[in-house]
């Protein structure tokens, strides 16, 4: 039986968790949370500083479970293991449907507005740039992780060097730091109402950070996963929180806590502030390239969900094979990536993807929780790496997704509803994949 192979190092792990959270959320979204604090550069920071925590507080409870159980899927296993089959086939169920697809088709369809930006092109040419972006990022996936690896490294050194650059441009020539300085401390009399916008704020700044968990869906693949999840979870988030602080300081730099607050393209507009507007071009070619890493991520991890679901016997048989020659989950790549290019080309699950993605910290928060079945049900099992603070860092890890998911909730009533639709549509297929895995082990039994 053809395995899939290890081949993923302490490095490819770590420039992959850093690649996969790096899209296009730090050149957009620094601009709407500080008009969620009211300008406050300084309340914003520290929002963007506390989703950075939030993440590592994840990150190393993670980091435990993926040395203690290295296996493919993940969360997905996780879940399964620690709360049953149901709720880690909701979950799977959620990131193929909109979740995972979702975000490839967000950013395919980036890729083709930015591409605009560069070379202008029609909207049907958009279209076509944004599924041959699905597709050759599928191929690559489809002919092994080595080679998926490596493109990702590439493209990840490319956009961390290039954010580093603008910023320190930005920093240097600058000339936004008077403003900034005055807007670093809200006034005393608005604090109550700022600090009311801070979770809808995390909520954007948590889009930005998406990503750091997608190592762990490929732990099957990985060299010597007991020793370096632990340290790629925890470097690579470490160094997330410093560039996109570095990232912030730039903007504010560059624009002052007012204007950057005012626009939602915030690095284009804070490049073209400090000279030539032709400087916004190449904002956008970094935005292409980061965007295409980004969604090569998510092919070089999510479906490794979908194979092991499909081997579980919870979803399509074929998604559970691996291709002799290559080494991959082929037909899960291949699966996924043609649900993403469907989503992409008919532009209609931008909706369902707001609606929807709030649920991934339902699931977040249940992997996490995990780690509490594991050390109860399996006290003397060898744990290569603990989690420092246990049991207080995952506690606050579960109570903060807990309340961001309350908060969503709260916050938009009809949308959260229609979201938990799009999870729980998920009961009558896991039922039917039931039925069908214990019809094959009864048939097997027979033979």
């Amino acid at each position: 039986m053809t395995t899939l192979a290890r081949t993923l190092r302490l490095k490819d792990l770590t420039l992959l968790l850093i690649g996969g959270v790096i899209g296009s959320g730090i050149f957009l979204v620094p601009g709407a949370i500080l008009r969620q604090v009211d300008g406050s550069a300084g309340l914003a920071l520290l929002v963007w500083m506390a989703g950075g925590g939030l993440s590592l507080l994840g990150a190393l409870t993670y980091g435990e479970l993926a040395s203690m159980h290295p296996a493919t899927g993940g969360l997905y296993v996780y879940v399964r293991e620690g709360f049953g089959r149901l709720p880690a086939f909701l979950y799977g169920w959620t990131l193929f449907l909109v979740v995972a697809s979702g975000s490839v088709a967000t950013l395919a369809v980036a890729f083709s507005v930015y591409l605009n930006q560069v070379i202008p092109i029609t909207p049907l040419e958009g279209k076509i740039a944004s599924v041959a972006m699905i597709a050759v990022v599928t191929a690559v996936n489809v002919r092994g992780s080595r080679q998926s690896s490596d493109l990702q490294n590439w493209t990840t050194v490319i956009k961390v060097l290039a954010i580093v650059g603008m910023s320190g441009l930005l920093l240097v020539l600058g000339r936004g730091f008077v403003a900034t300085h005055a807007a670093l401390h809200p006034a005393s009399d608005a604090g109550v109402s700022l600090l009311s916008h801070f979770g809808v704020a995390m909520i954007a700044v948590l889009w930005a950070y998406e990503g750091w968990q997608f190592p762990a869906y490929c732990a099957g693949e990985a060299i010597e996963p007991q020793r370096n999840f632990p340290r790629a979870f925890l470097m690579g988030t470490l160094f997330l929180v410093a560039l996109y602080l570095l990232a912030n300081l730039g903007y504010l730099a560059a624009l002052g806590p007012v204007r950057a607050s005012a626009t939602d393209s915030i690095a284009a507009t804070a490049m073209a502030s400090i000279g030539h507007p032709g400087l916004a071009k190449v904002v956008a070619l970094a935005i292409l390239i980061s965007v295409f890493s980004g969604a090569n991520s998510i092919q070089l991890t999510a479906p490794r969900v979908f194979y092991q679901m499909a081997a579980d016997g919870l979803f399509f048989r074929k998604l559970g094979t691996v291709h002799p020659r290559f080494r991959t989950p082929a037909f899960a790549i291949l699966a996924g990536g043609l649900w993403s290019a469907i989503l992409a080309a008919s532009g209609s699950f931008e909706q369902l993807f707001t609606y929807v993605i709030f649920a991934g910290w339902i699931f977040y928060g249940l992997a996490a929780a995990s780690i509490f079945m594991y050390r109860r049900r399996e006290p003397d099992r060898p744990r290569p790496y603990r989690v420092p603070g246990y049991p207080w860092t995952p506690l606050l890890f579960v109570a903060a997704a807990a309340a961001l998911v309350v908060n969503a909730i709260v916050a938009g009533p009809s949308g959260a509803i229609e979201g938990l639709a799009i999870v729980l549509a998920g009961l009558p297929a896991y039922f039917f994949w039931q039925v069908r895995a214990r019809r094959a082990r009864l048939n097997e039994a027979s033979d």
